[in-house]
């Protein structure tokens, strides 16, 4: 089987890449905007005739498109995850190689829920950010396509390479820098907030098999348990050996940015504000010592989850294991291991 794999140097892709090497029957040609893609080719600029043209000359069988951006105002955010994908379906239209496409959705775009539910597929979609308007715009185009196409609505993936500005990436972040510093306590924002984890390996192996599956339609791909935030701080602190106290700081602080905008930057407070480099360091460093004595410093950081779904998210992943034959394998104890061992490493 001949693979097209779009958007293999992302988050999502670069595991989707390894699951595909993996299988000896797939023949994997990655098509992208960097310097390591088989082809270079940029959806959000290139034409569908151009594209079609490659199509035509490859004939794929499968095309996975992992392309898309979280990061943006709206028009960068319609240009990368809607316009691209109107490329690649119309594309695949004029192409005559019939490839099926596997197109990859979020969580995001099914907005707030009821606390308690399960969000099954047939939930009426209300995106409460640009990015979830942006992505279900893309579903819809797939959807309409008239293409053999089936849309993986993954929910908040995580694991190994984690983005470091994701809200665990941060708490990662947030956590080592507290270790750094000996900061004897660390206060956290935003941990009330409960949302479905699944690992990005897992999501990996939700891709090959619908490769390889006739499903079409939407199919939701989490672990179909939501977890407080609060309970991945305190998993994420005993994986790391953090012997400090996680204490939670107000839901809403004044300064932190609504959780409706995916795309705005979290400010962080990160422990105490920092000597200006003119001063004698040696001579600050024996101070704080003495002062840390009988007042551990505190790490404060705020973080509101960023996807425009509100409190609580869960799905319901019955379709996948129905029409898939998938079920998550890794549990989030060992995601976010592998995500503490990464920022463990940083400098």
């Amino acid at each position: 089987m001949r693979v097209l794999l779009i958007g293999a140097n992302g988050y999502i892709g670069r595991f989707v890449a390894d699951r595909l090497l993996a299988d000896p029957a797939v023949q994997l040609t990655a098509l992208g905007r960097g310097d390591d893609a088989d082809v270079r080719f940029d959806l959000a600029t290139g034409s569908p005739g151009a594209l079609t043209r490659f199509l035509d000359a490859v004939h794929p069988g499968v095309v996975v498109n992992c392309a898309g951006t979280t990061r943006g105002g709206a028009r960068e955010l319609t240009r990368h995850n809607t316009v691209a994908v109107a490329t690649v379906c119309e594309a695949l239209r004029r192409s005559g190689c019939g490839a099926r496409l596997v197109q990859i959705g979020c969580g995001s775009e099914y907005g707030p829920s009821q606390p308690g539910s399960s969000t099954a597929e047939d939930a009426v979609p209300r995106p409460g950010g640009p990015y979830g308007v942006s992505k279900l715009a893309a579903t819809e185009l797939v959807l309409g396509s008239g293409l053999d196409a089936v849309v993986l609505r993954v929910f908040s993936p995580v694991g190994p390479g984690t983005p470091a500005g994701s809200p665990l990436g941060r708490l990662a972040e947030a956590m080592r820098r507290a270790m750094q510093s000996g900061d004897g306590e660390l206060k956290l924002g935003g941990l009330g907030t409960q949302r479905d984890f699944i690992d990005v390996r897992d999501v990996a192996r939700a891709v090959h098999a619908a490769s390889l599956s006739a499903a079409q339609g939407v199919i939701n791909i989490g672990s179909g348990r939501a977890v407080r935030l609060r309970d991945a701080a305190g998993i994420l602190a005993r994986v790391a050996g953090y012997g400090g106290t996680l204490n939670e700081l107000d839901a809403h602080p004044p300064h932190a940015p609504h959780a409706s905008h995916p795309t705005t930057p979290l400010r962080t407070t990160i422990g105490h504000p920092r000597p200006d480099p003119d001063h004698d360091r040696d001579r600050d460093r024996d101070r704080d010592r003495e002062r840390h004595r009988d007042h551990p410093p505190t790490t404060q950081v705020a973080f509101p989850y960023p996807d425009g779904c509100g409190s609580w998210q869960q799905a319901d992943v019955r379709t996948a294991r129905d029409r898939l034959g998938w079920r998550p394998r890794i549990n989030l104890e060992e995601s976010l291991a592998d995500i503490w061992m990464e920022a463990a490493c940083r400098i």
